[in-house]
């Protein structure tokens, strides 16, 4: 018991650190540091209530709980793990493989998260699932964890899947976690890091941006991919307005 505690509690450290880490320095960066420097790129131009980022912090905070009770109920699980595809060396697969199931994770997760997304907006599902993050109309780095308990298990459930469909190394997983936060903080940032005329380039035109994601907390529909618009431009749910307002933030 006492074993099975102290290496959930390790894996919470490894989820909260990086949470932190990234949304902490950004945060420290663009609304503190630099703030009155670059305020009027932002996306928004106002900025969120203190209580805002108090909400956001609390909710982000409980989600890092059970992000990391996935991984202690399987990878720590004795009855559980042989089931799962993780191997032990790189070498059994190779260093191809290794490198190449990379894009290959984020095209997965990508399209997880575009139809769970989409699933949550249902009118019947959305109140339960992902209001709490649409509190955040006008999010900070804070927010990228802001999920209600039960959105948060329909986001850690890509954890689960990977480990059951991919044979996946264990740094496949601790790599790829720290990217997707980082992107996810991007996200949520209220400011565009690409620049000007990236969105109609032939790469820029499927990366999500966080113009993109910003105008999804507006206006609560469209725009929702995670690290691509794959899925939003196949499916017609790219917003009208995305390039006209990337070109105007950008411009400023």
């Amino acid at each position: 018991m006492n074993e099975s505690l102290s290496r959930y509690w390790y894996l919470v450290q490894q989820v909260g650190s990086r949470y932190y880490l990234v949304a902490g320095l950004a945060f420290l960066l663009f609304y503190i540091l630099r703030r009155s420097s670059i305020e009027h790129k932002k996306i928004q131009l106002k900025f969120p209530a203190n209580k805002d980022y108090l909400r956001e912090i609390f909710y982000s905070s409980f989600t890092i709980f059970l992000f990391a009770l996935i991984p202690a109920l399987i990878v720590f699980n004795p009855a559980v793990r042989p089931y799962t595809q993780l191997y032990a060396t790189v070498a059994e697969r190779g260093w191809l493989y290794y490198i190449g199931l990379f894009p290959v994770l984020f095209f997965v997760h990508d399209t997880y998260f575009y139809w769970i997304h989409r699933l949550m907006h249902h009118p019947r599902l959305f109140k339960w699932f992902h209001l709490v993050h649409h509190r955040s109309t006008n999010p900070s780095p804070w927010a990228a964890y802001a999920f209600h308990p039960l959105e948060a298990v329909l986001e850690v459930g890509i954890f689960a899947l990977f480990l059951f469909i991919f044979p996946i190394h264990r740094t496949h997983l601790i790599i790829f976690f720290f990217l997707s936060i980082v992107y996810n903080v991007y996200g949520h940032l209220g400011w565009e890091l690409y620049p000007k005329g990236f969105q109609k380039t032939w790469i820029g035109k499927w990366i999500n941006t966080s113009i993109s994601h910003n105008q999804h907390h507006k206006y609560f529909t469209g725009n929702y991919g995670l690290y691509f618009l794959f899925w939003d431009r196949w499916m017609g749910t790219l917003r009208p307005e995305y390039d006209s307002s990337f070109d105007e933030v950008t411009s400023r």
